[in-house]
């Protein structure tokens, strides 16, 4: 008896101090962030693209790497999603469960989110020059959205696990097809769940780097079309932090500010949507 106890307090310790590593880390990255970049962080730069001289420390902004990566994560999203909602719906709703082809294919997904996002950019690009294809929004928002494809498959995979089996076996004996039971009964009771792994997709996929840094490049210009070069926020980042101008290095840490309050409010945002759309969920 003494032993057990002895183990629990050890367990309850570690699980403390993780928390508390994880809280401090936090804390210094926000805190870090906020201290650096805050006093470079105003209204100009947020609505301006950058200007000649601007990597110098002359005038502009990161308007047009914001928009950047508004547009990419916004189509890479919408591709992953048009791909992933169908997946996982036969997945669960056409296979058996402990089929060989739905064990192949979540074992697959799990591999494919395990690689590393630059092997993809190298994939990506490896494949431009196979087609002639230059650096542009539409070969950065094809790229990305195989880097955010399995996360959002297996999330929303695991979200559709957790619908009771009773309320397939009641659509079905009611009449319904497979597909209308997939998106007027599993569809309708995982919505939140499924509305949060395609917000923490887009999240994942405005933060990427390795993935567009050679299959979108980067530009000063406001991105108007697919075939272009497009500007994100983490690539912003990465150039203005590399600079030797301390004023310049200074807008680096506000534009991680501003990547960091984008991906804050996606996450509020599923948690706000998560507990609007509970009332179809049944408990």
């Amino acid at each position: 008896m003494a032993r057990r106890h002895v183990e629990e307090g050890v367990f309850k310790v570690l699980m403390a101090g993780a928390a508390l590593i994880l809280a401090a880390s936090l804390a210094l990255i926000l805190g870090t962030i906020l201290f650096k970049g805050l006093p470079a962080l105003n209204v100009a730069m947020l609505i301006s693209a950058p200007k000649g001289g601007y990597y110098l420390g002359k005038d502009g902004g990161i308007l047009n790497a914001i928009l950047g990566s508004l547009a990419i994560g916004f189509g890479s999203t919408a591709l992953a999603l048009a791909l992933s909602l169908p997946l996982v719906l036969y997945l669960n709703i056409y296979l058996k469960k402990r089929s060989r082809l739905a064990l192949a294919v979540r074992f697959f997904l799990d591999v494919l989110w395990g690689i590393p996002s630059i092997v993809y950019g190298a994939f990506g690009f490896t494949v431009m020059m196979a087609v002639g294809m230059r650096a542009s929004l539409l070969a950065g928002t094809l790229t990305l959205s195989l880097v955010i494809l399995p996360i959002m498959a297996r999330s929303m995979d695991e979200v559709l696990k957790m619908v009771p089996f009773g309320l397939k076996e009641t659509s079905a004996a009611m009449g319904a097809t497979r597909f209308e039971t997939a998106f007027k009964v599993v569809v309708k009771q995982a919505y939140p769940g499924l509305l949060a792994a395609v917000l923490t997709a887009f999240g994942r996929g405005i933060g990427d780097a390795a993935a567009v840094l050679f299959t979108a490049s980067y530009t000063d210009f406001l991105p108007y079309s697919l075939f272009k070069p497009v500007a994100t926020l983490p690539l912003a980042i990465f150039f203005q932090l590399a600079t030797p101008f301390p004023e310049v290095q200074e807008r680096g840490y506000a534009s991680a500010l501003v990547l960091t309050a984008l991906i804050l409010a996606i996450s509020l945002t599923a948690r706000w949507f998560g507990r609007r759309f509970t009332r179809h969920v049944i408990r």
